[in-house]
C-alpha cells in the first residue's frame, strides 16, 4: 500500500465499523474473540500502527521516556540502557536514549529537546559541569525525573546511584590484605561525583593503614587510553604492584598493556575493575571488578521512573546499588 493506512482503512478491510476498529486497537469495549482476531489481522495487512502522539494527546499520558547519558559506546552504558528498555518497553513505553558526552552544552540542547517532544519521563546523567539554565528548564517543565550516579543536591528529582566509596575502600582492603603497599587508583579524568567518591574510599584506606602517599594515574576510560596510560605509568612508578581502577574498560587496557610488556594480569600486577561488564569474566584473564550488574542497575532506574510517574507526589527517593567485589585471575599477592 502506498499510502499511509488509517482507522478508517482498517475498518472497511475487516468489514465493521470505525468505532469497533478503534475500540480493538485501544483494548476497550465489549468485542468478541473473532471480530478482534478480524480487526487485528485487517491491521496487520494493512501494515497500520496506531498514532501514540495522538492516542497521547487523548489520554494526557505520554509514554515515551527520554535518556540522557554519557558515552554510549562504553558497554556499561549499553547495559544499563539495556536494562532501562527491557522494562520500560514491558510496560509499554518507548525509550529514547541521546549522548551528551559529558558536554554540558550538548546536555542542555538534549534535555530542552525531550522536554519540546514532551517526553513523559526523563532519566538522566548530569554533567559535572552542568549549566544553570538546564536546573532551571527542568524545574520549570516538572517531567517526572531520575537523576542517574550524579546526583544533584538540593533539587527534588528522585536519584539511582552506586556506593562509590564503600567499593573501592573493600578493593583497597582486599589488595593491601594480600600485600600490596604501593597501590594507584587508575583511570578516570573528570572530577565529577562518581571518581571523586571513588578516589575518597581509595585514599581513605592509604590513610587507615599508613600505605603512603596516594597515586592518583589519569586515564580515558577506554582500553587503548589504559593500555597507553599504564605503560606510562610503570616507566615513572615501577614500583606500583596493584591498581583500583574506575571502570572496566580501563581496567582491561591495563591488562592488555601488562601482557605486551609480557607480564601477567594478577602475577607482576594485580588489578580491580569496576562495574562487571559482561566482557569482563570472559576477558583473559577474567578481571577481577567491583560488580553492580548494569544491566539490573538499568532495571532498577526504569523501575523508580514508573513509581515515580504512577505515584507523582510521593516522597523523593534515592536509592544506592552496593558494589560487590568479585575476585578473578587479575588479582594476586605482589611477586
Amino acid at each position: 500500500m502506498s499510502t499511509k493506512p488509517k482507522l478508517q482503512t482498517v475498518a472497511q478491510h475487516a468489514g465493521v465499523s470505525l468505532a469497533t476498529v478503534s475500540q480493538v486497537m485501544r483494548g476497550a469495549g465489549r468485542i468478541s474473540e473473532e471480530t478482534r482476531k478480524k480487526v487485528l489481522q485487517a491491521a496487520k495487512d494493512l501494515n497500520y500502527v496506531p498514532d501514540g502522539r495522538a492516542a497521547s494527546m487523548r489520554s494526557g499520558e505520554n509514554r515515551e521516556i527520554g535518556l540522557v547519558i554519557h558515552g554510549i559506546a562504553n558497554p556499561f552504558n549499553a547495559e544499563v540502557i539495556s536494562g532501562v528498555s527491557d522494562l520500560l518497553e514491558s510496560e509499554g513505553y518507548l525509550v529514547s536514549v541521546l549522548d551528551s558526552r559529558d558536554d554540558p552544552a550538548k546536555e542542555a540542547r538534549n534535555l530542552e529537546a525531550f522536554i519540546r517532544s514532551a517526553r513523559g519521563g526523563l532519566l538522566w546523567v548530569p554533567t559535572a559541569d552542568i549549566e544553570p539554565r538546564t536546573i532551571d528548564l527542568l524545574a520549570t517543565h516538572r517531567i517526572p525525573t531520575v537523576t542517574f550516579l550524579r546526583r544533584l543536591h538540593g533539587l527534588n528529582f528522585d536519584h539511582v546511584g552506586i556506593e562509590n566509596t564503600a567499593a573501592t575502600k573493600s578493593a583497597t582492603n582486599y589488595l593491601a590484605d594480600l600485600g600490596h603497599t604501593q597501590i594507584t587508583f587508575f583511570g578516570g579524568t573528570d572530577t565529577g561525583q562518581v571518581r571523586t567518591e571513588r578516589i575518597a574510599g581509595y585514599r581513605a584506606v592509604l590513610a587507615e593503614r599508613n600505605l603512603g602517599e596516594p597515586i592518583i594515574w589519569p586515564s580515558a576510560d577506554n582500553k587503548l587510553s589504559g593500555l597507553d596510560a599504564v605503560l606510562a605509568l610503570r616507566k615513572q612508578h615501577p614500583q606500583v604492584t596493584a591498581l583500583v581502577c574506575n571502570g572496566d574498560m580501563v581496567a582491561l587496557g591495563a591488562c592488555l598493556a601488562l601482557q605486551r610488556l609480557g607480564q601477567t594480569p594478577g602475577k607482576e600486577m594485580s588489578v580491580i575493575g569496576f562495574d562487571d561488564i559482561s566482557g569482563a569474566a570472559v576477558a583473559t584473564p577474567p578481571l577481577t571488578t567491583l560488580a553492580v550488574s548494569p544491566t539490573l542497575l538499568g532495571r532498577k532506574l526504569a523501575r523508580v521512573l514508573l513509581d515515580r510517574i504512577q505515584e507523582p507526589n510521593m516522597p523523593t527517593v534515592t536509592v544506592t546499588v552496593p558494589a560487590q567485589l568479585v575476585v578473578r585471575g587479575t588479582t594476586g599477592q605482589p611477586a
